[in-house]
């Protein structure tokens, strides 16, 4: 046991925030839900090539299930078939402001469908690097990185998971994923919106200059209003590039899609990285 992990100091396991509220705290609808977007999206896997190879990343949203659980779905079941060994999500905190990036204390992320396993092997390594510090409560409130885990239980089953809530430079995040992936089969989710609360014609204009950044790998053209998740995302691109990747645009869309105000829309992507 880790420093910080005593018990009464920090719970080891991490219950789930938004259950009931982003998703189905009930875990038969929530399979039910999240099996149905898969296979929805399962017949229109379009976007990726049949030769592409082997999915090392995934850009995915993180609202809540009726507005952006397809545009989720459209890059998880790309990961249907493969055995990591883990998974490193990169995300933002929203409620509580951070410098750096904070991984959680607790050992085990909990939803109604089970328990994941902190891959404390990882967080090891990347403690080592001094690049992160552990804390859990910037992760206790945030949906970021929570409503991606019913998704991989789904898809890949309880496999090791190390949560990333980051607010660093481009390079840092890029040298921690380079430090957590050192194992290449080790895939990295990075979890964003796109652009906030603007007309949903301006919003996917501004969203497609996004996509065409990602496409490029192009983090210096990603301003901080383009995604919420800005620094995970930057970071990502930065890693990408040094390792050859390719990355994959597999749906744009917005919350005005799926009946949210066009007035006022959240923009929505999932890319993949091969």
């Amino acid at each position: 046991m880790t420093s910080g992990e005593d018990a009464g100091v920090h719970p080891p396991i991490r219950p789930p925030a938004v259950a009931g509220s982003f998703y189905p705290a009930d875990p038969a609808r929530l399979a039910e839900t999240v099996d149905g977007l898969l296979d929805a999206a399962a017949p229109a896997q379009q976007g990726l090539p049949p030769d592409a190879g082997r999915v090392r990343a995934v850009v995915v949203p993180h609202a809540g299930y009726p507005y952006s659980g397809a545009v989720a779905a459209a890059a998880f079941v790309r990961l249907v078939g493969q055995r990591p060994p883990g998974v490193v999500l990169v995300g933002p905190a929203h409620f509580a402001p951070i410098v750096g990036c904070v991984v959680p204390q607790a050992t085990q992320w909990r939803t109604p469908l089970g328990t994941l396993p902190v891959d404390t092997t990882l967080r090891d390594t990347a403690m080592h690097t001094g690049l992160v510090r552990a804390d859990d409560r910037p992760h206790a409130p945030e949906h970021s990185l929570e409503v991606q885990l019913p998704f991989l239980q789904r898809t890949l089953g309880r496999l090791p998971v190390l949560p990333v809530a980051a607010h660093a430079p481009t390079a840092a995040v890029a040298d921690l994923l380079d430090a957590v992936t050192r194992d290449t089969s080790t895939i990295v989710l990075v979890s964003t919106d796109l652009s906030h609360y603007r007309p949903d014609p301006l919003a996917r204009e501004l969203d497609a200059h996004t996509a065409a950044a990602i496409l490029d790998l192009r983090p210096d053209r990603i301003a901080d209003p383009a995604a919420c998740g800005v620094h995970a995302l930057r970071g990502l691109l930065a890693w990408a590039s040094r390792h050859g990747l390719t990355p994959h645009q597999l749906m744009l869309g917005t919350s005005a899609d799926t009946g949210g105000d066009p007035d006022r829309v959240v923009g929505y992507a999932s890319f993949a990285f091969t």
